[in-house]
């Protein structure tokens, strides 16, 4: 996939006005992420995504601090002066296609690294054991 077909993809999926706004959000969604990701994971992610959007995710330093899914959404919202009810749905169209990129083994991978809530955000449901 190149970067033009994933805006236009996320154009769509999102029912963003226009292509600028998409790739706006492309590039919010993934410095985001790029923060919470390291290790094998970040390289391999990085490996399916276009290169535009790869280089978004990898120009950020991954922080040692860890954000619940919600807390993600929060902090996105709150870094890219969104709501965030708008946040989420952004957060969800992005990763909603970046995890079809990546394909099953790699999003579990993905999401083993990541604090509970994340799953959502990715467009799968986030199954717990009972106590």
């Amino acid at each position: 996939m190149t970067f033009q077909q994933m805006t236009e993809r996320v154009r769509y999926d999102g029912a963003y006005p226009t292509r600028e706004r998409a790739e706006a959000v492309i590039h919010a969604v993934l410095a985001a992420l790029g923060r919470r990701l390291s290790g094998d994971e970040r390289v391999d992610l990085a490996a399916v995504l276009p290169t535009e959007a790869a280089r978004t995710f990898t120009a950020q330093i991954p922080e040692s601090a860890q954000l619940t899914g919600w807390e993600f959404v929060k902090d996105l919202a709150t870094r890219t002066g969104g709501t965030p009810a708008t946040t989420r749905w952004d957060v969800g169209t992005v990763l909603g296609l970046v995890g079809r990129l990546a394909g099953k083994d790699l999003l579990d991978r993905v999401l083993a690294q990541l604090p509970p809530g994340y799953a959502l955000l990715f467009g799968r449901a986030e199954l717990t054991q009972a106590a």
